[in-house]
């Protein structure tokens, strides 16, 4: 009797094996999905994770409640869920404790309901060293808290909460600038990344939150951070298809402790966050000077909405590390309260790179400190201490329906004369701010639908700036 071995997926999902007349149904694969948003150039293509409908549970590879750590239970049920095919490695009820935590291919780690993951704040345990982008810098360096490297389909989803305890660490900041020493003695004298070997405490290079690197089809959902990590909380580098969703992240008190960072990764959806950040709150980079530009990935195809902010360097920032470039990106129906800028870029002469085809709309600001929106390229960035000769292009800015209730500056963009900013848009704009517009060394510039009430009445300044066109709210 012959044998036919039909590998046919239905519509319900199910592996089909037929032999000899009987119908015997094998474990249904997870079915994959996909979200489609509509950027500034195109409809991009999400391709979201999924996993087995498996769960193993952190006790029962020996993970126990209270002040003993539980790294190696978790790694354990990671590995297991992974050499299984796959599913949810869930954090129940209760306060765990650990060290660094490393995912794996098509798994799901899952903060069950009251759920409290508290990090250790040693730093020895975050070691051995692994592979990571340290502010802009390839290197090895301490684990992130949660590392993903080389992945595909995974996941870190709620409600639970986690807790970074990064106080101990932030002390490091105080000691010589630890991103000067990276650049100073490794790459302008030209050593490879894996001579790039840190881990130690007197390199003072502190390790982000959740860091993901090269991974692909990843969601962060619905969890909460109640306490900031030693340095950015959510850094997602050279990752693709990228959900960030849901997440309420409480990162006030520590130096560098940014919100979610994308770093030179494609195609991501972040909306319905609520972010309370002790530096930028969301933020676009890709590489910083002579590494940026080596590796040349660009942060590309973005979609930021829904999102709302508090405290806080900026609301949504792009820069200062943009040497790969970032292009392609929406940004809309964000609410910024209480930050210091709301929307703002950021670079110099030593990135070079490119910043383009940039659109925010339905966009509200209340209470900002400084700049309601910033664009510069003379930022005074933390190195060099002389400025290259490598200007960044930057062009194809939109702004339309901005409301702005409250800030020092109602715009500044600060092109440079050799390379000055380009194509910027804005258009159905109302600002409260103490002092007007100021544009300088811009080319292209449409101005439509303008309200502003400037208490200063210097509503408009405008120096070294051509092709301008200026529609007044009547026209």
């Amino acid at each position: 009797m012959s044998l036919t071995l039909a590998n046919a997926r239905t519509t319900l999902g199910l592996m089909i094996l037929v032999q000899a007349g009987w119908l015997l149904l094998a474990s249904p694969p997870p079915a994959l999905g996909s979200t489609r948003v509509a950027t500034p150039l195109e409809v991009v293509t999400i391709d979201e994770p999924a996993f087995q409908d498996k769960d193993f549970d952190i006790r029962e590879t020996g993970a126990e409640p209270g002040e003993r750590s539980c790294s190696e239970a978790i790694n354990r049920a990671i590995k297991e869920c992974h050499n299984r095919g796959g599913g949810r490695v869930v954090i129940p009820s209760g306060r765990w404790k650990t060290g660094a935590i490393q995912l794996m291919s098509n798994v799901n780690l899952h903060l069950a309901e009251g759920a409290e993951l508290h990090f250790s704040d040693s730093p020895q345990d975050y070691l051995p060293v692994v592979f990571t982008r340290w502010a802009g810098f390839e290197l090895y360096n301490f684990s992130p808290l949660i590392y993903a490297k080389d992945c595909e389909n995974i996941a870190v989803t709620g409600p639970g909460r986690l807790f970074g305890h990064g106080e101990k660490w932030w002390k490091w900041k105080a000691s010589r600038d630890a991103a000067e020493v990276v650049y100073q003695d490794y790459i302008l004298n030209g050593k490879p990344p894996t001579e790039r070997v840190f881990g130690r405490v007197e390199d003072g290079l502190r390790p982000p939150f959740i860091a993901p690197i090269n991974c692909r089809r990843v969601l962060l959902e619905g969890f909460s951070v109640e306490s900031p990590g030693p340095f950015w909380t959510i850094n997602l580098t050279y990752c693709s298809s990228v959900i960030v969703r849901g997440l309420r992240i409480n990162a006030v008190g520590g130096p560098n402790t940014d919100g979610v960072n994308l770093d030179s990764s494609r195609n991501v959806l972040v909306e319905d966050c609520e972010i309370r950040s002790g530096d930028d709150c969301i933020t676009l980079k890709s590489g910083v000077n002579e590494d940026g530009r080596r590796v040349a990935r660009p942060t590309e195809n973005i979609v930021i909405r829904r999102c709302r902010t508090h405290e806080g360097h900026g609301g949504v920032v792009i820069g200062s590390e943009m040497s790969g470039g970032v292009r392609n990106v929406l940004v809309e129906d964000c609410e910024f309260v209480g930050t210091d800028n709301g929307l703002r870029i950021k670079s110099n002469k030593s990135r070079g790179g490119f910043v383009e085809d940039i659109t925010y709309r339905k966009i509200k600001m209340r209470g900002v400190k400084q700049d309601a929106i910033q664009i510069s390229v003379v930022y005074n960035a933390y190195l060099p201490d002389k400025l290259g000769d490598s200007p960044p292009l930057l062009r194809r800015l939109v702004f339309s329906e901005i409301d702005c209730q409250g800030a020092q500056y109602a715009f500044r963009g600060v092109g440079i004369a050799e390379r000055p900013l380009s194509d910027i848009t804005l258009k159905d704009v109302r600002m409260t701010a103490d002092q007007g517009m100021q544009f300088h060394n811009v080319n292209g510039l449409v101005l439509e639908r303008l309200k502003l009430n400037i208490k200063d009445g210097s509503e408009m300044t405008l120096n070294n700036c051509r092709d301008i066109v200026h529609k007044k709210p009547t026209e």
